[in-house]
């Protein structure tokens, strides 16, 4: 028996998530569909993020265990012909059973792509939020810095959240522009569910001028999260990043430049 990891790319567009359901359409039903058919054997995955409807990752990391004996590139272009076009394994990287895609991560990174302009374009829908209003990027990352480091972050978690703990430690949170784009950065050891859809939705209305840092401080240490903003849509999340021991050699995360490549090299 070996354990082989994965990274994996999806458009979340056309899928309910990554997690298995009883419909079948998710990127778990499917990517664990063409693994089977490429080994001839049932495979069960586990995943480092558990990515919500519409939400898109061009770094996902997954591990399975398995008796088959394939080459790395095979585990790629082997599972690769059998899903999808908006589903792809990027790389295969075998590893020993201490690792694992979830537990073992020591932390995630998120990237939000904001599409800002008085008119919608089709040409990213589903792929950028969108805000019809023109944001101040310099309240944006005022507001921002006072979330950085380890806090209660019940304000901003779903009722459905089922994490044990709402302490997190945020390590990094900016935004950035570029022209009509703002992306928002966010690096942490772990995040409740719709953390980040809740944190930017927030950010998103100190930008626009409605609240102040001062309004972000406090919604953050009431823990009330009827007192943050809406959660914001899912089109512009993407997971980017998911950090492991460099013990386990794995192969570099692929960043938000996978999915737009204007940004890449651009300061975030």
């Amino acid at each position: 028996m070996q354990r082989i990891a994965l990274g994996v790319q999806y458009d979340g567009r056309a899928w309910s998530g990554w997690q298995s359901q009883p419909g079948g359409n998710t990127v778990q039903d499917r990517l664990e569909g063409a693994l089977a058919r490429f080994a001839d054997e049932p495979l069960r995955c586990h995943a480092a993020g558990r990515t919500d409807a519409g939400v898109h990752a061009t770094a996902q990391v997954v591990h399975f265990d398995t008796d088959r004996v394939r080459p790395p590139t095979g585990w790629v272009r082997g599972v690769n012909r059998y899903l999808p076009p908006s589903i792809a394994v990027r790389w295969a990287h075998a590893v020993d059973d201490t690792f694992h895609a979830r537990f073992g991560a020591i932390s995630r990174t998120y990237h939000y792509v904001l599409y800002c302009h008085p008119v919608r374009s089709p040409l990213v829908a589903s792929r950028a939020g969108w805000s019809f209003r023109k944001l101040d990027v310099k309240r944006i990352n005022q507001a921002a810095s006072l979330l950085v480091g380890e806090h209660d972050f019940s304000a901003f978690r779903s009722a459905e959240c089922q994490a044990k703990s709402a302490i997190k430690v945020i390590h990094a949170l900016a935004a950035a522009q570029f022209g009509d784009f703002i992306v928002f950065r966010i690096h942490a050891n772990a995040f409740l569910h719709h953390m980040v859809r809740n944190i930017v939705g927030s950010l998103i209305l100190v930008g626009r001028g409605d609240q102040s840092g001062a309004w972000l401080s406090q919604v953050l240490e009431s823990r009330e999260r009827s007192l943050a903003a809406p959660t914001f849509m899912p089109d512009g999340l993407y997971l980017t990043a998911v950090e492991y021991p460099t013990s386990f050699d794995l192969p570099p995360s692929e960043g938000i430049e996978a999915a737009y490549p204007g940004f890449a090299g651009r300061p975030m």
